[in-house]
């Protein structure tokens, strides 16, 4: 399934834990220090310089790109570094996020709360993701360098459904199922 921000209810109630999909369409980057930001614009009623309102985040500080190239290689970072903002962001609208990694509970409770889903890329695929990118430009905290918010231009950007707006994970029912299939010996 190919799909295209922004997000509606529609397409989120589609989406299952450990569906192949892609992206085409817009989506934004923000990392650890974006995140801040964002977390204190909403916390003080400031106007955020993006609106996040069905959009899709995804965790990356791209390098460089080479002559060209849209963006310079782009895999995800470790998304629980942002679990201390994700549930405010989700509260603001937010229906999406892309990272590596698993989340902590009061994210995977507010995705549910507020019908949002976290998809998984590839770590270590950063140049192989980049070939999906076919457009790329800062759009705030130019300051913050690779960390500044991007907005990206994705075709059939490839990912993975971790959690869905039901409660379900992927990396919890992967767990199960190894249980159930490799029983421990005494």
């Amino acid at each position: 399934m190919d799909i295209s921000p922004p997000l509606t209810e529609e397409v989120l109630e589609k989406l299952k834990a450990g569906d192949q999909i892609t992206i085409t369409g817009v989506i934004y980057t923000a990392r650890d220090a974006a995140h801040k930001r964002l977390f204190e614009a909403l916390e003080k009623g400031e106007k955020l310089p993006i609106d996040i309102r069905g959009q899709i985040l995804y965790y990356v500080g791209p390098t460089p790109p080479k002559p060209g190239q849209a963006i310079g290689s782009a895999g995800p970072t470790t998304s629980v570094r942002m679990d201390v903002y994700t549930p405010r962001l989700l509260a603001a609208g937010l229906k999406g996020t892309i990272g590596k990694g698993a989340r902590r509970p009061p994210v995977r409770e507010a995705m549910v709360k507020y019908k949002a889903v976290y998809l998984g890329a590839i770590g270590g695929a950063g140049a192989l993701l980049s070939k999906h990118v076919k457009r790329a430009e800062v759009v705030a905290y130019e300051e913050l360098g690779t960390e500044a918010i991007r907005r990206l231009e994705v075709e059939k950007f490839p990912v993975i459904v971790v959690n869905d707006i039901y409660g379900k994970d992927v990396y919890e029912e992967g767990k199960k199922k190894y249980r159930q299939e490799t029983p421990l010996k005494a």
